[in-house]
């Protein structure tokens, strides 16, 4: 089990941001992850393994005034 935005997520074997991003529908254009703390850049999505337990953070930037 791992954390995402503090709710319990179910986690299993080889998840990456990507795939965990991609799971939980988060498609917005400007997004920071930050996991157990660390931020991952965009580029390392794709190969960033999530270990059980981690805690994940995602949060969406947007514009505004």
């Amino acid at each position: 089990m791992i954390k995402v935005n503090t709710e319990p997520h179910p986690w299993y074997s080889g998840m990456t941001v990507r795939s965990l991003l991609d799971e939980k529908l988060f498609t917005f254009r400007h997004i920071i992850v930050r996991v157990n703390g660390e931020y991952v850049p965009e580029e390392e999505y794709e190969r960033f393994a999530i270990q059980d337990e981690d805690d994940v953070i995602v949060l969406h930037l947007m514009a505004g005034g």
